[in-house]
C-alpha cells in the first residue's frame, strides 16, 4: 500500500475502519481481493509477480498491511519481496507484539517498510527503518511511504477526511471520496524522499496518476462490534477509471468451509 488511514477503537459500532490505496507500476499483474486457495483462511489481493500481498485479513480476525519506505538510496537488488511479510503476519499464531517482534528480527533482510498488524485485540506497527515496534492506542492514524503519521499533506488530508467519514458509516461514499482525492501538494509542502521534483509532485495526491504508475486499487475494511468484517475493494484502470469492485463479508472465526455470504 502507499496510503493507509485507519480508525482504531474510536467508532462505537466499528472498532476497526481502514481506508487504503495501493499504488504500483501499471504493468505489474495483480488479482483483486479473494480467499486464497493455497491459504484458505486468508482474504487479500495478490501480487501475481512475487506471490505476496499488500494488505489482507484472516478468518480469525487478524489484519495486516504494509507500505514501502521511499528512499531510492536504500534500494536493494535481490532483496526478498516484502509482500511475504503480510502473509506471515496474518498466518502467525502469536499476538500482535510477539508477531511484530519476530518479523523485526529479519526485517533488515528487506528493503525499508512499515507493517501494521492487528490480532483483533491490539494494533501495532513495526517500522523497519527505525527498528521500532509500537502498540497503538485508540485514534486515527495515517501511513504512506514514510513513518507513521508523518506530516505529508496527503496523509494529513486523509486523516481529517476519515475523521469526518466515520460519522457517515456505513455509507461508503465519503471514504471513497477521500481515497479518490487528486489534490496535489504545493512545492513548498512536498517531502524530499530522494526522487525528482517531478515525481514528488506526481506522488503527492492520495490518488496517483503518473506515467506507468498509479493507484491500482482502493479499499475499505470495517469490523463491527459483532465481529462481522466487510472488505470492499475498487480497482482502477490505467486512466484511473473504475475497472471492478468486489465486496466480501464474513464473521470472524467462521469455519473455512463456509462460503462468505454475498454482498
Amino acid at each position: 500500500m502507499c496510503l493507509i488511514v485507519l480508525a482504531w477503537q474510536l467508532h462505537p459500532d466499528y472498532p476497526l475502519v481502514v481506508a487504503a490505496n495501493r499504488d504500483e507500476f501499471l504493468a505489474r499483474p495483480a488479482s483483486p481481493a479473494h480467499w486464497w486457495t493455497d491459504a484458505p483462511d486468508l482474504l487479500a489481493g495478490r501480487d501475481l509477480e512475487a506471490g505476496g500481498t499488500w494488505m489482507g485479513l484472516s478468518r480469525n480476525g487478524r489484519f495486516a498491511a504494509l507500505t514501502n519506505y521511499r528512499d531510492p538510496s536504500q534500494r536493494r537488488e535481490g532483496a526478498p519481496s516484502r509482500g511475504a511479510l503480510v502473509r506471515d503476519a496474518l498466518q502467525a499464531a502469536s499476538d500482535t507484539q510477539a508477531t511484530l517482534q519476530s518479523i523485526a528480527t529479519r526485517s533488515a533482510d528487506y528493503a525499508g517498510f512499515n507493517l501494521l498488524l492487528s490480532d483483533g485485540i491490539n494494533l501495532g506497527i513495526h517500522e523497519s527503518t527505525t527498528n521500532t515496534i509500537q502498540l497503538l492506542g485508540p485514534g486515527i492514524y495515517g501511513l504512506s511511504n514514510h513513518l507513521l503519521d508523518s506530516s505529508w499533506p496527503k496523509v494529513e488530508r486523509a486523516r481529517a477526511a476519515l475523521s469526518e467519514a466515520l460519522h457517515h458509516l456505513p455509507d461508503r461514499a465519503p471514504v471513497l471520496n477521500l481515497l479518490r482525492d487528486t489534490t496535489a501538494a504545493t512545492d513548498a509542502e512536498l517531502p524530499s524522499t530522494g526522487v525528482s521534483l517531478e515525481w514528488e509532485r506526481w506522488l503527492s495526491p492520495a490518488f496517483i496518476a503518473a506515467p506507468g504508475y498509479g493507484t491500482r486499487c482502493s479499499s475499505l475494511i470495517t469490523r463491527d462490534v459483532q465481529g462481522t468484517v466487510c472488505f470492499t475493494e475498487w480497482t482502477w484502470d490505467s486512466s484511473g477509471r473504475p475497472a471492478g469492485e468486489v465486496t466480501h463479508r464474513y464473521a470472524v472465526d467462521a469455519s473455512p468451509d463456509v462460503e462468505s455470504p454475498p454482498p
